[in-house]
């Protein structure tokens, strides 16, 4: 067949923009890779009023769900973002027999199971590979690649914006406020950049990644979240001097009874680890798996270019699935393994806290520990003379543990907070990479 196939986007933002520039420029090309033309016919925009150059205005419309509902369409482009409207758009398309290329990670981590079941019922498409980490091709490694692989950990920075703050609290000595700033200054940061800087933009990848890695479906309410706004450069020093640097790292793992730990949090990567060397805006992703080992996937994690490049990536392929009549069944929620409670998950800690210097401190701190089974991997002490208030209790204790239970851990803190030979402040942080 030689007719074009039919195609629509929904959204014309910073990634959208770049993707209807792509399709029109590189026509020849992309008919060249596919065996078939692509035919932009409709761009679905939520306000008329904005300005769009470079895209013929007549292919503009408000009316997103008039555009999905007429019937003809072979791939839908869904870049409009957040769950709704964009969730009822594609499942209206789904049910029309358009394909779906998305970069939407809201409305996967919310609903990829019946957004999947929806697509291999009507025997189309859904590819998603721009949803997670912009150009790096993490999507399709972990649901064709390595599929008939035993994944035992996904762990990765997928968030531009707060490995570029931590960075920079790192290398220029600043602070958080001071890093989001300049963040936001260079455009790595929105206005209000509390999806990134609470973590919630990385659970939900995280979501993504673990559904993807131990084929079951995983939502983004079950992602354990910490952000970066309590992180300090007092944290910052103490990483340092543990041979670590400070990364957000989301985590998805396989535990020993077949449950999946899924979390986002910061930690003190050990500089010997891959993660610990990505700075700047870069995400890189971490896989531990039992044939292929580990494997490190680094690149541009966000900006319109990278991700329009993963979005056209999965528009090709989806094309020529349309081209040859036929559609890639990837479905990956065929197992039920249930996500484990944060509290039954194991970690390394670093715990410092300020205690009064007397003889026996040491001895009553590390009593605490062992009586919740947590033990001591490192202890470093130092004094207030640093120029910190010491309040009374002039000396610091820096506290590395072995692998412990999450939990267990908890429980020290508790105790710790209680005692009255300990300051009043008491900080945690997990580790990785040892």
């Amino acid at each position: 067949m030689t007719k074009p196939l039919k195609v629509a986007l929904l959204g014309a933002g910073v990634v959208g923009s770049q993707v209807a520039r792509i399709l029109v420029q590189e026509s020849d090309t992309l008919e060249s890779r596919i065996g078939r033309r692509l035919e932009l016919v409709g761009v679905g925009v939520r306000n008329l009023d904005t300005p769009r150059p470079g895209i013929d205005p007549a292919l503009i419309t408000d009316d997103l769900e008039g555009l999905v509902n007429r019937g003809d369409l072979d791939v839908v482009i869904e870049l409009i973002g957040g769950i709704e409207p964009a969730r009822g758009l594609v499942l209206k398309a789904i049910e029309n027999g358009a394909s779906i290329v998305t970069a939407n990670k809201a409305m996967l981590a919310d609903d990829l199971g019946s957004l999947s079941r929806a697509a291999v019922d009507k025997g189309v498409d859904l590819y998603y590979e721009a949803a997670v980490a912009g150009a790096i091709p993490i999507i399709r490694p972990l649901r064709e690649s390595l599929v008939g692989d035993e994944i035992a950990e996904v762990m990765g920075i997928v968030n531009g914006t707060t490995n570029f703050i931590l960075d920079k609290m790192v290398t220029d000595e600043v602070s958080f406020e001071e890093a989001l700033r300049e963040a936001q200054e260079l455009g790595y940061a929105e206005a209000d950049p509390t999806a990134d800087i609470e973590g919630h933009d990385a659970a939900a990848k995280a979501a993504i990644l673990a559904g993807l890695a131990f084929h079951t479906e995983v939502r983004s309410a079950e992602v354990f979240c910490e952000g970066i706004t309590d992180v300090t450069p007092a944290d910052i020093a103490a990483a340092e001097q543990m041979g670590c640097t400070i990364k957000l790292l989301a985590i998805a793992k396989l535990t020993d009874d077949d449950r999946i730990i899924v979390k986002v949090h910061p930690a003190m990567v050990a500089n010997k680890h891959p993660l610990a060397s990505v700075s700047g805006a870069y995400n890189a992703i971490f896989v531990n798996s039992r044939e292929a080992g580990e494997l490190m996937f680094l690149g541009q994690g966000a900006g319109g270019n990278p991700t329009a490049s993963a979005v056209m990536g999965d528009v090709v392929t989806v094309a020529r699935n349309r081209a040859r009549g036929t559609a890639s069944h990837l479905s990956s929620g065929y197992t039920r393994r249930a996500v484990a409670p944060i509290g039954e998950s194991s970690a390394q800690f670093y715990v410092s806290f300020d205690v009064v210097d007397r003889p026996g401190i040491l001895a009553k701190c590390a009593a605490v520990f062992g009586r919740h089974n947590v033990s001591l991997r490192v202890v470093q002490q130092s004094y207030a003379d640093d120029g910190r208030p010491s309040d009374g209790f002039p000396a610091r204790l820096g506290v590395m543990t072995h692998l412990t239970l999450e939990g267990s851990l908890s429980k020290v803190i508790e105790e710790l907070n209680e005692a009255d030979f300990v300051g009043s402040t008491v900080r945690v942080m997990r580790v990785e990479g040892f």
